[in-house]
């Protein structure tokens, strides 16, 4: 099984950025789909973004983060990252690393979950 870290979390101005990261632990981390999902206070966790296995590293956003947030991975160094810019109010969440066998934005289909690191934007 695979185990998530993760890091970079913190307080931020509205338009600012940050860069999280996600180490994973195991040999097997680059056949894992990996991706990022985010919780706010009272509200359901939602996808945020997703990076496929293999070598063309295919992604998938949420509407709300397309074109401001990317996703990549270095299997090398068994670790996955969320670059962040132009962040808004609304992007203040638990951010959760996850982990799966399916390239899809259902929670239900990651098996495997860090315990998540603070984002908060500030106005």
């Amino acid at each position: 099984q695979v185990q998530l870290v993760e890091s970079g979390g913190g307080l931020v101005q509205a338009g600012g950025s940050l860069r999280l990261s996600c180490a994973a632990s195991g040999r097997t981390f680059s056949t894992y789909v990996m991706g990022w999902f985010r919780q706010a206070p009272g509200k359901e966790r939602e996808f945020v973004a997703a990076i496929s296995w293999g070598s063309s590293g295919s992604t998938l956003y949420a509407d709300s983060v397309k074109g401001r947030f990317t996703i990549s991975r270095d299997n090398a160094k068994n670790t996955v990252v969320l670059q962040m810019n132009s962040l808004k109010p609304e992007d203040t969440a638990v951010y959760y690393c996850a982990a799966g066998a399916i390239f899809a934005v259902a929670t239900s289909t990651y098996g495997y979950w860090g315990q998540g690191t603070q984002v908060t934007v500030s106005s």
